[in-house]
Parts: C-alpha cells; sequence; structure tokens
C-alpha cells in the first residue's frame, strides 16, 4: 500500500496525499477528509517515517544522552522531572524523544549509530568520547550541567551559589564541625581531602566550590567523603563513614536531597536525631525533599525550567542550524534557592 494507491483510488495526485497527512493546511477540510477515508478503508496508516525522513533531510527526533545506565532516566526523581519537562516543551514540535547512553563500548555506539536531528547531553561523565562523536557529526547540541564552552549553547544552575547559601546557613546556625558528602564516578572514593580532588563533574565541582567559599573564610575544615555515584545504597555506605566515628560532625551538606535522604537513614539506625544532635542539608529539592520525615532543608534548583529551557534552546539551534548553517550559542544559567525546613538547627551546647 503506497501514497500511489490512495491517489487512484480518489483520483488525485501523489503529492495531494502526502500533504492530506503531512501539510493538511494546503487542502481544503472535504478533500482531507475522503483521503482519509479512503486511506482508512484501504489499511494505509501514512508516509514512510524512513522515506519521509529521507526526503527532507530531518530525522523528528532529537536525543538526550544521559549517563551510562539508562535506568537513572526512570528510578531519579530529578531526571524524570527534568525529562518531563523537555517533553511537555517539545510536544507542539512534533520531535520525538530518543534517550541515548553515554557507553562508547561495544560495537554499537548510540551517539555514533543512532538518527537525530540534535542532541542534549545531561550531566555526563566528562571522560566518554560521546561528546566527540556527537561534534564530528555537525549536530545542534546543547549541554545540561555540563563545563560550558564557548561553541555550544549550555544550561546551568547557579550550583555555586546554591551551595555557598546553603554552608553559610550551617555557619550562621552556629556549626563549626561540618561534614561533606561528594559524589562521583571516578575515585577516590571514601574519606578524602576536599581540596585535594579533581570531581568529575560540573555539579559536583561547583557545589564543592560553593561550599569552600563559605567554609575557608570562617577557617572551618570539613571532614569530607565521596560516594561512587549517586544512588541511595551508596550514601548510605559514605554516610556510616561521616557519622559512625567519635568525632562525628554536627552538620553534613550533601552533594543531592537522595544523598541527604542516606545520611538520614544512617543517622537514624545509629539513634543520631535530627536536627537536634545532627543538621542535614541536601540540594536539588527533589520531590522526596517533603516527603521524607523531617521535612528536609535543601536548595532548589528548577528543574522543569531546566528541562524547557534545555528543549528551546535545541529547537532554537535546530531552526537556526537549517536556516543558515550557523548557531548563535546561547549560555542560560538559572538561580537556585536555599528552603529551610525541619532538618537543621542549632548545634547542641
Amino acid at each position: 500500500m503506497t501514497l500511489q494507491t490512495i491517489a487512484d483510488q480518489v483520483g488525485v495526485s501523489r503529492m495531494t496525499v502526502s500533504n492530506a497527512f503531512s501539510k493538511p493546511d494546503q487542502l481544503s477540510a472535504a478533500l482531507r477528509s475522503r483521503i482519509l477515508a479512503a486511506a482508512e478503508e484501504l489499511g494505509y496508516v501514512g508516509p514512510d517515517p524512513a522515506a519521509r525522513a529521507l526526503a527532507k533531510g530531518t530525522t523528528g527526533t532529537i536525543g538526550i544522552v544521559l549517563t551510562s545506565s539508562l535506568n537513572y532516566a526512570f528510578t531519579d526523581l530529578v531526571a524524570t522531572s527534568f525529562l518531563g519537562a523537555i517533553a511537555e516543551q517539545l510536544a507542539p514540535t512534533g520531535l520525538a524523544i530518543t534517550l541515548l547512553t553515554s557507553s562508547d563500548s561495544g560495537a554499537i555506539i548510540p551517539a555514533r549509530d543512532v538518527a537525530m536531528d540534535g542532541a542534549l547531553i545531561y550531566s555526563c561523565d566528562p571522560t566518554s568520547s560521546v561528546v566527540d562523536v556527537l561534534t564530528r557529526r555537525r549536530l545542534p547540541l546543547v549541554y545540561v550541567d555540563q563545563d560550558p564552552v564557548a561553541h555550544i549553547s549550555s544550561i546551568n544552575v547557579d550550583d555555586r551559589n546554591g551551595g555557598r547559601t546553603a554552608a553559610q546557613h550551617l555557619l550562621d546556625l552556629g556549626h563549626r564541625h561540618i561534614g561533606l558528602l561528594l559524589s562521583g564516578l571516578h575515585g577516590p572514593h571514601g574519606v578524602v581531602d576536599p581540596s585535594a580532588i579533581k570531581l568529575d563533574g560540573h555539579a559536583s565541582r561547583e557545589r564543592l566550590l560553593g561550599w569552600q567559599d563559605a567554609l575557608r573564610p570562617a577557617g572551618i575544615t570539613p571532614l569530607a567523603v565521596r560516594q561512587d555515584g549517586t544512588g541511595l545504597e551508596p550514601a548510605r555506605h559514605a554516610a556510616r563513614l561521616l557519622l559512625d566515628r567519635p568525632d562525628r560532625p554536627t552538620a553534613i551538606l550533601c552533594f543531592s536531597d537522595v544523598v541527604a535522604y542516606g545520611v538520614l537513614q544512617v543517622a537514624t539506625d545509629l539513634r543520631i536525631r535530627v536536627p537536634q544532635d545532627l543538621s542535614v542539608v541536601g540540594f536539588d529539592d527533589n520531590p522526596l525533599a517533603v516527603q521524607i520525615q523531617p521535612a528536609l532543608t535543601t536548595v532548589r534548583q528548577d528543574v522543569a525550567a531546566k528541562g524547557r529551557a534545555a528543549a528551546a534552546t535545541l529547537t532554537a539551534a535546530i531552526a537556526q542550524t537549517r536556516t543558515s548553517g550557523e548557531i548563535t550559542p546561547q549560555h542560560i544559567v538559572l538561580p537556585t534557592e536555599l528552603l529551610v525546613r525541619d532538618t537543621t538547627a542549632a548545634p547542641r551546647v
């Protein structure tokens, strides 16, 4: 069954049938209805997407490059909120979403092999070759939660100011023995010297710099632990390294709300009261932050606004590529906000 089959049935040209599916404004409502009715009667569902893409020179799809595991996109509440905002922003455009891992092992490399009109690179391992592969494909790109570069559009949040505000909040409460719970894919892990390690992610580095912006002038040398990844179980393991010790801190600054939740669980296990014996501050304002008890003090980033900005910036870049072949990079930094809830208080005297 082809366009020509329908054209012969209705007595119109092949192009007219094509317009009925792809350019309905080119036909009268009555003629389009006749064509669609004939197509339904004959069991024709529409032009072949692959042939249409070849003819138009577009795929109608954008890629979103995540970590090496796509499970992250469906289990992390911040990631799901981000992806939901992208989907909502893209809905009027008709563009579809393809999720890609940053893995480049084996014969199949998604960033190289999957057809797409452009890509969002979201909080990826900076050691992955995926960015180089996509750049050599000359696709419009937008970085999200990545180190910005001059020639590629980027969307970030003000992680450093958020970290600074969170640390200052604990200082203002009177805390002087403060722990840091960091996250990263590559070593070292465990108890670390935060001033001596090289962090492997934009958000991790900027949040640590923000914490240090407040702690260093106050003469505070924090006790720092770095966990492997961002999940709850690594967070629990790292939290125990901070809390199951005689010199445990009176407050902990956490890379994320999920990490902070791990700290709260371990504190309960060790019968450490929050906030009476321990203050905890997260980051993100994940929906989890108000679901747990006590409600988590955290730094809010507007994840939905970040998703909408990322999608809008990429669609603009795709449009610029089609019309002029050149892209004017945009660099957007969204604000953060400290939300004081129930997990922070002055230290016991």
